[in-house]
């Protein structure tokens, strides 16, 4: 059975929503790229220096090979601590290790050295 649909995606309106929509996706895209990417530069080579490893290429190392990683609440603590917590400081999300669905917490110690924030310990708790 096939889910009938009377939208009409020729009219001005229809256009209108989905140039809206993808704005508003573009937006969200850009602010997961800032939380899991965006850090001084002397906090990433100190880490570099150090041997480790950032929290998202922990999680791919452990993750089975071309499996897919479904990160919870990555905007957590967005706005807050003059943008000085992304993600809350902690990556949580389902992945596959294993053959098996597992979920995955690993704190980020490049965000405040890995000091929790009320929103850490909510989405941490969240993710148990």
């Amino acid at each position: 059975m096939q889910i009938q649909s009377q939208i009409n995606t020729n009219s001005a309106d229809f256009k209108e929503n989905a140039a809206h929509n993808e704005g508003l996706a573009e937006t969200l895209r850009e602010r997961q790229r800032l939380v899991a990417f965006a850090r001084p530069e002397r906090v990433l080579q100190r880490h570099a220096e150090r041997g480790k490893l950032l929290v998202r290429e922990r999680i791919e190392a452990i993750l089975d090979p071309e499996s897919p990683f479904l990160e919870l609440s990555p905007l957590a603590a967005w706005e807050l601590y003059d943008g000085e917590a992304p993600s809350a400081g902690i990556v949580t999300g389902i992945g596959r290790v294993q053959g098996l669905e597992v979920m995955i917490i690993a704190n980020d110690p490049t965000v405040k050295g890995g000091t929790y924030f009320p929103e850490t310990v909510k989405k941490h708790l969240r993710a148990q």
